[in-house]
């Protein structure tokens, strides 16, 4: 079996115990915050906007720097790094006292964040470009697939033994992942001297469409603001929606795991597709798709309702990310495409930060259905953007 293929596989189940770890504890922490002492709504809902963000906020400054390591250690490296860092990190959360703490902590997490996209970017580099949709959509229900599972487990797990044994075992899923790389992918490291590495401008001005790329950058901090807008509320949002529900975190584990299911199942379907037809085509619909379905979230009357929304929300998530990564790796040539992907990630842990401020304050000043219809207009404009951009290019994508 070719060598991409084999670390494909292997980067698919390293992305299965990152994505099943990290879901664990999203569906919960609001929660836990409210435990460390924060009772206050709007307080709880911009704690909640904070500690969501500050990872990422770290993330979106150090990522360059990792990218910079990358192209001299390889990604391997970084794999590596993100895996036992989070482990880590994450075991030091399952002891905090208070909510300052929490904060710090999910702060350093920032440090040591990036499986997923490095695995990507690994993946991307490596597999023939004709195959990408389909890779990177295969690739993605590895994640995909642990955030089905994670937030049933977690969930279930809060109810009955309690929120913080959780982050000990995802911290214990995190150090799995970390042996699952060290041992099963490979990589063939070519280092690139600092003398011989393009600088940022350099980078775009080998691109055949620059503009382009940057606007498929931006459609990459959209589809995170748009998805991170939901995290911080979610819980909250549940229990207004169930206040007599004596399940609340094991109900919100399977309304924030159903989009899972659907986006298992149109991933790699979609990607191939976008093979055939177009990635740039996939990614306008899915697009347009989540427009319609997070203005209909916000006229929701209960649970069932946003949990069957989700549900229809998974199938256009499955294919967003894959297909804005395959169109990123047709429009830039071998040579840059791990800058690009580099600068991609900074771009992803931007919206990381934006959607949960976004959703804890716009939950804070104008309530939780509000969060739905701003972020669906955001999403509109990007759509409009993106579609306009295509039409720009004169040959056929």
């Amino acid at each position: 079996m070719e060598t991409w293929k084999l670390n494909l596989y292997a980067a698919w189940v390293g992305c299965f115990f990152t994505g099943l770890a990290m879901s664990q504890i999203l569906p919960f922490l609001p929660l836990y915050i409210e435990q460390l002492g924060v009772t206050d709504h709007a307080s709880l809902s911009l704690w909640s906007g904070l500690i969501f963000s500050s990872s990422f906020l770290v993330s979106a400054i150090v990522a360059p720097l990792w990218g910079s390591l990358a192209d001299r250690k390889g990604r391997k490296l970084m794999l590596l790094r993100a895996a036992l860092g989070m482990a880590i990190v994450m075991a030091l959360q399952g002891m905090a006292s208070n909510v300052w703490h929490l904060f710090i902590l999910r702060t350093l997490m920032g440090l040591t964040s990036g499986y997923i996209p490095n695995a990507m970017a690994l993946i991307a580099s490596q597999v023939p470009r004709e195959k990408s949709g389909w890779a990177l959509g295969t690739l993605s229900t590895g994640q995909v697939a642990g955030v089905i599972i994670g937030p049933l487990i977690g969930g279930f797990l809060a109810d009955h033994v309690g929120l913080r044994v959780v982050f000990f075992i995802t911290a214990t899923l995190l150090f799995m992942c970390f042996l699952i790389t060290l041992f099963s992918i490979k990589e063939g490291v070519i280092k690139v001297t600092k003398a011989n590495r393009l600088s940022g401008k350099a980078v775009f001005s080998s691109l055949p469409y620059p503009a382009l790329i940057v606007s498929l950058f931006i459609t990459t901090m959209m589809i995170q603001l748009a998805n991170g807008s939901i995290s911080p509320i979610l819980t909250l949002f549940i229990r207004e929606l169930t206040p007599d529900t004596n399940n609340l975190a094991f109900l919100s584990g399977v309304i924030a795991a159903v989009p899972g299911v659907s986006a298992l199942l149109s991933a790699p379907r979609l990607g191939r597709l976008g093979d055939k037809i177009g990635a740039h085509r996939i990614l306008i619909a899915a697009l347009g798709a989540c427009v319609l379905l997070f203005c209909l979230m916000s006229t929701i009357s209960d649970s069932l309702q946003l949990g069957i929304l989700r549900f229809l929300l998974g199938f256009a998530d499955g294919a967003l990310m894959p297909a804005t990564q395959a169109l990123l790796l047709k429009y830039s040539s071998q040579q840059v495409t791990g800058r690009i992907f580099g600068y991609n990630q900074s771009f992803m842990y931007l919206g990381n930060v934006a959607g949960p401020l976004l959703g804890s304050g716009v939950s804070a000043m104008m309530g939780f259905r509000w969060v739905f219809i701003i972020t669906a207009l955001l999403v509109l404009v990007n759509t409009l953007h993106i579609a306009w951009r295509f039409r720009q290019i004169p040959t056929k994508p």
